[in-house]
């Protein structure tokens, strides 16, 4: 079954993963997806991504991450920019949540979050936010 929207795919993986209080969830491979998982574990919302080859397909295993109580430490994940309807944002970004949340952008300079667009002063395609 192909998937029209590869983005919404895989942030409906980690919130079901989440809500079901998964250890791993797999998500199909992307060189964009793998940069999106580089940036959500440097900013602490997932463990660790391995990008794992098989001899039909590869794909990235996701860690989650909770918190003491067991709550999953990403607790809002939604898609901002969808195929019928972009959203871009110049170099002027809002803050989401007034900073507390994220923005993620896909910009001239990759995958970057709306602190770094406004820091290096280039805008860009909001990918989706999160929390």
């Amino acid at each position: 079954m192909p998937v029209t929207d590869s983005i919404a795919d895989y942030i409906t993986r980690i919130r079901n993963a989440g809500r079901a209080k998964n250890k791993t969830t797999d998500i199909p491979y992307s060189k964009l997806r793998e940069n999106i998982s580089q940036l959500l574990q440097d900013k602490g919302y997932i463990k660790n991504f391995t990008v794992i080859t098989t001899e039909k397909f590869p794909f990235i295993r996701i860690e989650l991450k909770y918190t003491a109580s067991g709550e999953p430490s990403i607790k809002e994940i939604t898609r901002v920019s969808r195929p019928g309807r972009r959203t871009y944002e110049g170099k002027d970004i809002k803050k989401y949540l007034g900073g507390l949340g994220l923005y993620i952008l896909s910009s001239s300079k990759g995958v970057i979050t709306d602190k770094e667009a406004r820091e290096q002063g280039v805008g860009g395609e909001i990918l989706f936010r999160i929390y």
